[in-house]
């Protein structure tokens, strides 16, 4: 054999020599164990105070792949997407966390008002296009009485969009209800 023909030979031999001795070492197998959920927050929240959104949401997506048991990432990254006015994305993220903990208050408040302001700004939306009307409108009524009695609110919406008065006929002073009845009382009819 010719010296070319040996010296591939043998770099191929001490490659796979190498790979070998890197395959049996216990220490680069193990990968390194995740930084602690604090930390991760931590980080997370430097980089928002920063104004470094994109970021932040990153470090939060790490932590929740490395906690996936744990709300807090969840609930992170749903207040920042609020935040940022990313309304559908707040939906998603607040779910996530109300998985994790179906009674958490701050992740029902995030979902619900996201909610809403989608809802109201799709209403908008269909007013403007003027697209609002028959079933759609009358689903969107009850939806909003239904969220009127929910939240407490004694002013329910009108069940039929306002419609102009009828003329009011005005009775003259030799006709109202005080002159007929001789009593100087106008609401004496009404008892």
């Amino acid at each position: 054999m010719t010296k070319r023909m040996l010296i591939p030979g043998l770099a191929a031999a001490c490659a796979m020599l190498l790979s070998a001795c890197a395959a049996d070492d216990p220490v680069a197998r193990t990968p390194a164990p995740p930084p602690s959920l604090e930390a991760l927050h931590a980080e997370a929240q430097r980089a928002a105070a920063a104004g470094l959104s994109e970021r932040a949401l990153a470090v939060w997506k790490n932590a929740a792949t490395a906690y996936p048991a744990d709300k807090s990432p969840w609930l992170a990254m749903a207040q920042l997407k609020y935040e940022r006015g990313q309304y559908a994305d707040t939906i998603v993220h607040a779910q996530e966390a109300l998985r994790r903990d179906p009674l958490d208050a701050q992740a029902g408040r995030l979902l619900a008002a996201s909610g809403l302001r989608l809802s109201v700004a799709a209403y908008a939306d269909l007013q403007a296009q003027n697209s609002l009307h028959g079933a759609t409108r009358s689903e969107a009524q009850e939806l909003a009485r239904q969220l009127h009695g929910s939240v407490g609110d004694e002013a329910a919406p009108p069940a039929a969009p306002a419609k102009k008065p009828a003329p009011v006929k005005r009775a003259t002073p030799a006709k109202s209800s005080a002159a007929q009845t001789g009593s100087a009382d106008p609401f004496g009819t009404l008892k």
